[in-house]
């Protein structure tokens, strides 16, 4: 039980060293990410599509 009690407070305190982004940070970083999922789907959206409409085009 020690232990466990041991590993818990040596958490907290390394918890307590972290520097949190700011709320700024945050949202920042959460625009780039949905904004380079959205342009990375299409790219592959369009690549799907054209290998799709060359393989229509070679089998009929």
């Amino acid at each position: 039980m020690k232990k466990i009690m041991q590993f818990f407070k040596e958490s907290y305190a390394e918890l307590r060293k972290v520097v949190w982004p700011s709320r700024d940070d945050v949202i920042s970083s959460t625009k780039v990410v949905i904004v380079s999922t959205i342009v990375l789907a299409l790219v592959l959206g369009s690549i799907d599509f054209l290998l799709v409409a060359g393989i229509d085009v070679i089998f009929r």
